[in-house]
C-alpha cells in the first residue's frame, strides 16, 4: 500500500507540474502574442499593440521634413543639391556633416521653412544629414539622411573668359572651354545664358565637344553691362558625367576701341568711338612670314615677355628657336597660335612705317626694358584693353581661323548661329 500511495503522489504532482507549464505558456503567449478573446473585447480595459501604435501616431508631430537628394543618392551635385524643406511646421536644427567629420555651415530661413548651406559641397564625399522641426504644439520630427557627392570622374566644369566684374572691349566674347568632351550640347548651352543690358541678340556658338563661345552680331554696345548665368549643377553633359557649376558672372564693355593694321601701308589707324585717335607706323610679318588678316581680339597682356621661335614652329637647323628674346616689352596676344601685337626694340627705327620684318606678328617701334611712355607700343599698350579689336587687312596671308584665339568674328552671322546647340 506504501508503494502505491508513493506512485499516486508523484503522478498528481506531475500533474500539477504539467498543468502550471500549460497555464505558464498561457500567461506567456498572452503577454507577448497579443490579447485574448475577452481582452479583444476590452474585457479587461488593456489596449492592442494596434491601438498603441495608433494612439502614438495620433500624437506625433505634424511637421514633414523633406530632404534633397534622397538617402543613399551617389553622385550628387556640389551647389544647390543639399536642401531641406518643412511644411506644418517649422526648423530648429540642421546639421551637413562630411565623412571627415567636417560640419558644413549653413543657414535656416527667417521664416522657419527651409534651410541650405553657405557654400559647395566637395566632390567625392559622403555626407550626413540631420534635421529636426517643431509643429504648432511643439512636438517634434527628426529626418536623417546620408548621400555621396560627385567625383571628378563624373563631373565637368567649364572656365571661362572673361572674369567678373571685369572691363573689357568690344570684341570680348563669353568662351567657356569645358574640362571634358560635351556630349549632350543642348543640355549644357541651355543651361548657359548670356544676356546685353543694350538687348543685343546672344548667340552661342560650339567650336568643338569642349569650347563655347558666346557673341552678338556686330561687336557689343560700348558702354553695356553683360552677364552670364551658368546653371550646370546635375547637368548631364555626357553620359555618367554632369556639371558642377551655378555661377552668375557679369563683365562691362568699356568703350569702343578697333584699330586697322594695314599690312600693305605699314601703319595703324586707331579708332575709338568712330573717331580716329592715333595713327602709328608698323612692322609686319615679312613675305615669308606673313600676318594673318582678320579680326583679332587681344586676350591677353604682358609688360614684357619671353618670346621663342620654336614655341610656334620657327627652328634652325640644329632644333632651337630662329629667335628666342626674353623681355619682348608692351606684348598683347592676338591668336592661341602665337600672334601677338608687341613692341619692338631690337629693330631700326626706320623699319616701321616702311618694311614688313616680323615672323608674322605686328611690332611698333619700343626702347628694351619697356620704361619709356612715349614710344608709340608703351601709347598702345596703356590704351588698349582685353578685348579690343586688332583688324589686319591687305597681308599676303589667309584669314585667321575663327577659333585660334578669341576670334569668332570672322564668320558670318549665319554660320556662328548654325553651329548654336539650341
Amino acid at each position: 500500500m506504501e508503494w502505491r500511495v508513493r506512485t499516486d503522489s508523484r503522478r498528481r504532482r506531475k500533474a500539477l507540474a504539467v498543468a502550471s507549464a500549460v497555464l505558464g505558456g498561457v500567461l506567456v503567449l498572452a503577454g507577448c502574442g497579443g490579447d485574448d478573446g475577452d481582452k479583444a473585447k476590452g474585457g479587461d480595459g488593456s489596449k492592442s499593440q494596434a491601438d498603441v501604435d495608433a494612439a502614438a501616431a495620433k500624437d506625433s508631430s505634424k511637421a514633414k521634413i523633406t530632404v534633397t537628394p534622397k538617402d543613399g543618392a551617389t553622385n550628387v551635385g556640389l551647389n544647390d543639391a543639399a536642401t531641406v524643406q518643412v511644411t506644418e511646421g517649422t526648423l530648429t536644427q540642421v546639421e551637413l556633416k562630411s565623412a571627415e567629420g567636417g560640419t558644413v555651415a549653413g543657414k535656416i530661413a527667417a521664416d522657419g521653412k527651409s534651410w541650405k548651406p553657405d557654400g559647395a559641397l566637395k566632390r567625392s564625399t559622403k555626407y550626413t544629414l540631420s534635421a529636426t522641426a517643431k509643429d504648432e504644439s511643439g512636438r517634434e520630427a527628426h529626418e536623417n539622411t546620408s548621400f555621396t557627392t560627385v567625383s571628378p570622374e563624373n563631373s565637368f566644369i567649364g572656365s571661362f573668359t572673361p572674369e567678373d566684374g571685369s572691363t573689357v572691349g568690344v570684341g570680348m566674347p563669353v568662351s567657356i572651354t569645358f574640362n571634358k568632351p560635351i556630349k549632350d550640347k543642348k543640355a549644357v548651352q541651355s543651361a548657359i545664358s548670356v544676356t546685353s543690358s543694350s538687348g543685343q541678340e546672344v548667340v552661342g556658338h560650339w567650336f568643338n565637344e569642349q569650347r563655347l563661345d558666346f557673341r552678338p552680331e556686330n561687336y557689343w554696345n560700348a558702354n553695356s553691362t553683360v552677364t552670364m548665368a551658368m546653371k550646370l549643377d546635375g547637368v548631364q553633359g555626357a553620359p555618367g558625367v554632369v556639371g558642377v557649376q551655378n555661377k552668375t558672372v557679369s563683365f562691362k564693355i568699356g568703350r569702343s576701341q578697333v584699330s586697322t593694321v594695314d599690312a600693305k601701308t605699314k601703319k595703324m589707324t586707331v579708332t575709338r568711338d568712330g573717331q580716329v585717335v592715333k595713327t602709328i607706323p608698323i612692322s609686319a610679318g615679312s613675305p615669308e612670314n606673313p600676318t594673318y588678316n582678320g579680326q583679332m581680339v587681344i586676350s591677353e597682356k604682358f609688360k614684357e615677355t619671353r618670346m621663342n621661335g620654336a614655341t610656334v614652329g620657327f627652328t634652325d637647323n640644329d632644333g632651337k628657336g630662329e629667335y628666342d628674346i626674353k623681355d619682348v616689352p608692351h606684348a598683347m596676344r592676338l591668336s592661341t597660335s602665337g600672334t601677338f601685337i608687341h613692341g619692338n626694340y631690337w629693330g631700326a627705327d626706320s623699319i616701321f612705317g616702311s618694311v614688313n620684318t616680323s615672323h608674322g606678328c605686328v611690332g611698333l617701334n619700343d626702347v628694351k626694358g619697356a620704361g619709356d611712355p612715349n614710344q608709340p607700343a608703351a601709347w598702345f599698350y596703356d590704351n588698349s584693353l582685353i578685348g579690343d579689336v586688332v583688324t589686319v587687312v591687305n597681308s599676303p596671308d589667309k584669314q585667321i581661323k575663327p577659333d585660334n584665339g578669341l576670334n569668332g568674328w570672322n564668320m558670318s552671322w549665319a554660320d556662328w548661329k548654325a553651329g548654336s546647340a539650341v
